[in-house]
């Protein structure tokens, strides 16, 4: 076993990471940072996030970010004595963790029907893009294919200058990296029952299921609720299909009709001040007559009056002059001035930062935001998140970097009675790196 002194509560449980990208390697990051022992499948070659936009030869930061803690072990499943190699490995693991399609993974001899026969309390965590069954089991897709399939593009509405959608966030895989979270806590809850039960089982996650997950106002139905949202919304649909109006003519007037609800809200927006920006969240009754009375606005009859149309076009009208008016007050001072004052107040707020700066940030430096890792081949240096939670008994302290290529083959093997021998018939075979 490895003797890197990772700590943490799945500290002695064996993964064998057979992800590619970003959902299934964050995942089964998120395990190595628990403690797991994850030994990392990947082709000759390497997959493809480590080949790209590399820095030095195999080596890139879209694959460091996801891999961390993890051992490689490069293998070529066409190969009869690679596919063997997995079958002695799998007799050793706890978990399985993988995202390739259902019908690739049956013709490599890697799927659950074939390795749950070799270990029987497996627990084998399948990653796809829209599930196991139905007409798009087998259909591949990335994160931007489950976003313009589950309606997350659509919603977001953003465009580029041609008018083509966009993703979101600035690009932000939002599928893939939320469901590396339903990855960890899948594999998690399955521990949890085979440790109970014995029993290994079959765990499925999709990017599909996330992105609806991810929607889940928009995409649920609740009839008493849906007469002015859900329920018009797909009338108003079909009306536009019916009339040829167009993807980028529909969604953006729905967006139009959102955001002028949106504009004249006072209370949950962000703000321009004298050098910056500054964001201000105020959901509840209690906190928006504080930001009131912190902007001297003394009555808001959308709040105060419970008899006042708040879609009328007066309140529309109010709204607006208000809106300008506390715009015009925060310009007056710069985010520090404001960030304190409404701190004072008790007013939920925050300055708004870029991501590049915050690793020297006081609150991300105060609270261990951050880890600092060391590299096989680069040594240490190199900073990354934390992992997403700190536990008091069993605390999670990640220090290895991404693995090199390949770099393990010999002790993992070793590890499950391969002889140097038999490793050395494997590479020259071609079987493995």
């Amino acid at each position: 076993m490895r003797g890197d002194g990772m700590s943490g509560p799945l500290t002695g449980v064996r993964v064998l990471d057979f992800t590619q990208v970003i959902a299934g390697p964050m995942g089964a990051q998120h395990l190595a940072d628990m403690g797991a022992d994850v030994v990392k499948v990947e082709p000759l070659a390497g997959e493809p996030w480590r080949l790209t936009a590399q820095f030095m030869p195999g080596e890139s930061k879209a694959y460091h970010v996801l891999n961390r803690g993890k051992r490689s072990l490069a293998l070529d499943l066409q190969h009869p004595a690679a596919r063997e190699t997995v079958r002695r490995l799998v007799k050793t693991m706890d978990v399985v963790v993988i995202n390739y399609r259902p019908d690739v993974a049956a013709r490599l001899g890697i799927d659950y029907e074939t390795l749950s026969a070799v270990k029987p309390d497996l627990i084998y965590v399948d990653s796809t893009a829209f599930g196991r069954n139905g007409p798009w089991a087998n259909k591949p897709g990335y994160d931007i294919v489950a976003q313009a399939v589950s309606g997350v593009l659509s919603a977001a509405a953003r465009f580029d200058e041609h008018g083509t959608p966009v993703l979101m966030m600035g690009g932000l895989p939002v599928l893939d990296l939320a469901t590396g979270y339903a990855i960890g806590m899948a594999t998690v809850a399955a521990l949890y029952h085979r440790a109970l039960t014995g029993e290994g089982q079959l765990v499925e996650t999709s990017l599909l299921q996330t992105g609806l997950i991810l929607q889940h106002g928009r995409f649920s139905s609740l009839p008493a609720a849906d007469v002015t949202g859900r329920t018009r919304y797909l009338e108003d649909l079909q009306r536009s299909r019916e009339n040829g109006e167009g993807y980028q003519a529909f969604v953006q007037r729905q967006r139009a009709q959102y955001e002028a609800g949106q504009v004249a809200n006072i209370y949950y927006r962000v703000y321009y001040t004298s050098d910056g920006a500054i964001a201000v969240g105020n959901l509840s009754p209690g906190l928006r007559k504080k930001f009131r009375e912190a902007m001297g606005i003394e009555y808001d009859p959308r709040d105060d009056d419970p008899n006042y149309d708040a879609a009328s076009p007066e309140a529309l009208e109010f709204g607006l002059r208000l809106r300008d008016e506390v715009e015009a007050k925060f310009r007056e001072h710069p985010s520090a001035y404001w960030s304190d004052y409404l701190d004072a107040q008790g007013i939920p707020n925050g300055e708004l930062t870029f991501t590049e700066e915050l690793l020297e940030h006081e609150q991300v430096r105060a609270n261990n935001y951050f880890v600092e890792l060391e590299h096989e081949l680069l040594g240490g240096g190199e900073f990354q998140p934390a992992p997403p939670f700190q536990m008091q008994k069993t605390p999670l302290r990640p220090t290895k970097s991404s693995p090199p290529l390949g770099a393990h083959a010999d002790e993992v093997l070793a590890e499950v009675g391969f002889t140097v021998e038999e490793v050395e018939t494997l590479r020259q075979d071609g079987a493995i790196l």
